[in-house]
């Protein structure tokens, strides 16, 4: 049974044990649908959850006071496998694009790389922005961003483990 990472807590929330959690999903699906959850090593029952502004206020079974939220201040929190709702077609967890080889598009155009030339493998998917960035790390060390967007990114392959995207002139000097 694999687990995965969903979220870590950053403090204590009130005197009766509460936690604000960072939620590393871009939804509360998995929260709300997911009765217990490994709290570090120890999987604890959802008692409560609530949304304030851009944290969860999450109440585990077992943490029943400010100082045992604070004793957990720092710990990450997961789910297995088996707990991760299903995605819709063209959605993918950003555990599943770290790692895929990046190529160029046959239809590129005029001064890119040529067609089917490796650009490098994703590294990270940053989402703190207007849409998601892939961090692409070349074979020479440099690290490339590439909007998620249909205008660059124009195949995902799940099972060849591969994203076909079109660069823009100077992307890659960025």
């Amino acid at each position: 049974m694999e687990k995965v990472l969903i979220g870590k807590i950053t403090s204590p929330s009130g005197l009766k044990g509460e936690v604000r959690v960072w939620n590393y999903s871009d939804r509360t699906q998995i929260w709300e649908e997911t009765e217990s959850f490994y709290v570090g090593d120890e999987l604890r029952r959802l008692e409560s959850l609530r949304q304030h502004k851009s944290v969860l206020v999450i109440k585990f079974e077992g943490m029943d006071s400010r100082e045992d939220a604070e004793a957990a201040r720092g710990t990450e929190i997961f789910v297995t496998e088996a707990d991760l709702p299903p995605l819709e077609e063209g959605e993918f967890y950003i555990r599943d694009l770290i790692g895929m080889e990046v190529i160029e598009a046959d239809d590129a155009g005029e001064g890119s790389e040529p067609a089917g030339a490796v650009i490098g493998r994703v590294t990270d998917v940053i989402q703190n922005t207007a849409q998601d960035l892939l961090e692409v790390e070349t074979p020479e060390g440099k690290k490339v961003l590439i909007p998620r967007v249909v205008a660059f990114v124009r195949d995902i392959d799940p099972e060849e483990r591969r994203i076909t995207v079109v660069l823009q002139e100077g992307l890659m000097d960025l």
